[in-house]
């Protein structure tokens, strides 16, 4: 059937056309003027789905949409904290996460990209929650919770970086996985310290 397709494209292109033919899981035939010095090198995006899917395994989608979601909650709580916190250390803890997280989020949305993944562009209900009563704190408590969910965050975080370099498939994925893993061990370390001091 794909054979008969692509003589019938042949015979309906006219003198001014010629063809391309492009292997991937199918054939594609695509018409282009005669006189286009587009060639079969040049690219041609073909999506497909279950292509993208061969590239990661189900630990990889499990790790890159957790860690989407989770490098979301730490720049959007980050910002909370450099705004609203009331000690010196929690504001600059908060700063800090703004400036890793989104350096790692880049990072993870530009694999995506040339992956063809879709990650997740929200957070999660729970999530959300926490980031809602984080913003509803003032003062004292503000910095309590805020140095208290940085120090949770990131050690659920380091668990699921340290699953994905053990147990992913993708090897750019994991990748980002291990070079991100000391700034993570760094943020837990100082979210301890800074707790230590509010609570």
């Amino acid at each position: 059937m794909l054979t008969l397709l692509s003589v019938f494209a042949v015979m309906a292109c006219t003198k001014k056309e010629k063809i391309i033919e492009r292997q991937s899981t199918d054939t594609t035939v695509v018409a282009v003027p005669a006189d286009s010095q587009m060639t079969v090198t040049d690219s041609i995006t073909v999506s497909n789905t279950k292509d993208v899917q061969k590239l990661v395994n189900d630990q990889d989608r499990k790790f890159a949409n957790a860690a989407a979601k989770g490098g979301m909650m730490e720049v959007m709580a980050g910002k909370l904290a450099s705004q609203n916190a009331t000690n010196s250390a929690v504001k600059k803890l908060g700063e800090m996460m703004v400036e890793d997280h989104t350096k790692a989020n880049e990072e993870l949305k530009q694999w995506a990209s040339k992956t063809a993944y879709t990650l997740p562009t929200s957070l999660d209900k729970d999530q959300q929650k926490t980031y809602d009563d984080l913003k509803a704190k003032k003062g004292a408590d503000f910095d309590r919770m805020y140095t208290d969910i940085m120090v949770k965050d990131h050690e659920k975080t380091i668990a699921d970086f340290k699953q994905e370099v053990t147990d992913g498939s993708e090897s750019s994925l994991k990748n980002f996985a291990t070079k991100t893993l000391p700034t993570l061990d760094h943020h837990l370390m100082e979210s301890k310290k800074v707790k230590d001091v509010v609570k």
